[in-house]
């Protein structure tokens, strides 16, 4: 019977030494990759973080990982280096692997080699200090992950000053809601509370009240919403509970479709609403607007140093793909 592969150490001249990992039975890799699951995460009080733009957002706002897992065969650009540095520095163990154990971790279908684990993030209302004329989303019993997530990003783009998810169908901490949110579940913060606690908590601190649904009279444009204001948005199938649609601390608004559709997906819904609330505020003070960002994969922090760089690398990794040339244009 052969001995099973022995992890190496290397010291990394950071902060700690780096563990290489070459069997995908080590007990630390086991551990890891039971963690998609939610009674997992929950019992470890775990975070999952994939992946290079989502993990840096969440190292940028102050979130610390326990356990850092890299794959450099999989790096998409040069960058990566600087962030596993802070993240030892941050006291995070490093665990470096072979694609294809980072692959049996990973939740997704091309990995780009890097996978934090840290602590589940759990704020109440009692935390949030708000400013005068916050902007707010709740989410009411959001089912998909994606949904929530693309929800967390559109807010944090518009810049909402909270998100909070009521009733919850679907896990905060869930992975494909930090990928979803492309790591913005870190740059604001996020309440999960009841919808009365909710409810009461905007209407005693004077918010107007936008509640979302396609049975109402009213046009979201038909308001003023430079001032505190909260955007709900419910369930795609039920919609939201009549505690809102029936509260007179509420307008109920719609969405004007001019289709046969009745209603748009709730992400897509909720951004319509925010940017509302953007225009109106940038109408008022266009100073509000930060300079133009260059695109994320550029700028003053890139992951990849072009579009056409990162699609080769990935087009590379594609069976016989090796020596091949794609002149198309990215989509």
């Amino acid at each position: 019977m052969r001995a099973a592969a022995r992890p190496t150490i290397r010291e990394t001249g950071m902060q700690g030494r780096t563990l290489q990992l070459t069997s995908p039975s080590n007990p630390r890799i086991k551990e890891i990759a039971k963690l998609r699951q939610r009674s997992h995460r929950d019992r470890a009080d775990a975070l999952l973080v994939e992946g290079y733009r989502e993990l840096k957002r969440a190292v940028d706002n102050g979130w610390t990982p326990r356990t850092l897992v890299t794959a450099p065969e999989l790096f998409l650009g040069k960058h990566e280096p600087a962030l596993i540095a802070r993240c030892i520095g941050a006291g995070a163990d490093h665990l470096e692997v072979t694609p294809a154990i980072f692959e049996k971790i990973s939740a997704r279908d091309r990995p780009d080699g890097l996978l934090a684990v840290g602590p589940q993030l759990h704020l109440s209302l009692g935390d949030l200090a708000l400013p005068p004329d916050a902007l707010v989303v709740v989410a009411e019993s959001i089912e998909k992950p994606g949904n929530l997530g693309t929800i967390l990003r559109s807010a944090d783009a518009a810049g909402a000053a909270a998100v909070i998810v009521c009733d919850r169908c679907t896990d905060v901490q869930n992975p494909n809601v930090v990928r979803a949110s492309v790591g913005t579940l870190f740059s604001l913060p996020v309440v999960e509370t009841s919808t009365a606690e909710a409810l009461e908590f905007l209407s005693s601190r004077g918010f107007s009240i936008l509640a979302s649904t396609p049975h109402a009279e009213a046009f979201y444009t038909d308001f003023d919403l430079t001032g505190p204001t909260a955007v709900v948005v419910g369930a795609e199938q039920v919609g939201l509970k009549d505690q809102w649609l029936l509260s007179p601390a509420c307008r109920a608004v719609r969405i004007p479709m001019l289709g046969q559709c009745d209603s748009l997906n709730v992400a897509s819904a909720t951004t319509i609403l925010l940017y509302e609330v953007v225009r109106q505020r940038v109408a008022r003070d266009r100073s509000i607007v930060p300079p133009p960002a260059r695109h994320e994969h550029g700028g003053d922090d890139p992951h990849v140093d072009s579009l056409h760089t990162a699609a080769a690398v990935l087009d590379n990794r594609r069976p016989g793909a090796a020596g091949q040339h794609n002149s198309g244009s990215q989509p």
